[in-house]
């Protein structure tokens, strides 16, 4: 199963502060056991939301909001992309960040299967191809 783990913002992350050299050190060691552990796809730290942009849809029509957004404790500030077997292999790793103070949450990406009948064979081969030009790309 894949899971995303995403870090909840805090006020310094908001602030920008920048990890210190023992932090990053911290966090490349965390991620490199990921790695070694074969489970970790994808991970990466976002910018405050000052510089970030939210598009907000209705009646079909799209609003570009400027952040700062208000409520740092709903923001997002990093991410990983995990595979692994099950959601308590999820939470072991989880509960091993190496954050001083934060939140992470842990939550199932859907898969192929979750979407049952309506995910027809062909929207499945649609689907398909896409990530095989994104793994493509990737690899360019």
């Amino acid at each position: 199963m894949r899971v995303m783990v995403i870090v909840k913002g805090t006020e310094d992350s908001e602030a920008g502060r920048m990890p210190t050299t023992d932090e990053l050190n911290a966090m490349g060691h965390f991620n490199s056991e990921l790695v070694e552990a074969g489970i970790l796809l994808a991970a990466d730290g976002l910018t405050p939301s000052r510089r970030g942009k939210r598009v907000r849809f209705a009646d079909s029509k799209a609003t570009v909001v400027d952040g700062p957004f208000a409520e740092t404790k709903e923001l997002v500030s990093g991410f990983w992309l995990w595979q692994v077997s099950t959601m308590d292999e999820a939470l072991e790793w989880a509960s091993r960040v190496p954050f001083v103070d934060g939140e992470v949450e842990v939550r199932p990406v859907f898969e192929v299967e979750d979407f049952g009948d309506e995910f027809t064979p062909e929207l499945q081969s649609r689907e398909e191809a896409m990530r095989k030009a994104i793994e493509t790309q990737s690899a360019d």
